[in-house]
């Protein structure tokens, strides 16, 4: 396993790096910090989890 960018609408949200066959996300920007230092199977469960976090914040703004 190797270290990824995360990105999300093209913008660098954080990173993921492995940890005992899983990766950890690292969250550089504010908007995702609830998700700093959960473990998932890949990255696309990461960009999954990012997605449901900011539809959820983006709701209850609303």
């Amino acid at each position: 396993m190797q270290r990824h960018v995360i990105e999300y609408g093209g913008i660098p949200v954080g990173i993921a790096v492995p940890q005992e066959g899983r990766l950890r996300f690292i969250a550089v920007k504010f908007h995702v910090i609830d998700l700093d230092n959960s473990l998932y199977t890949d990255v696309g469960a990461i960009k999954a989890a990012i997605r449901s976090h900011l539809s959820a914040s983006h709701a209850l703004a609303a």
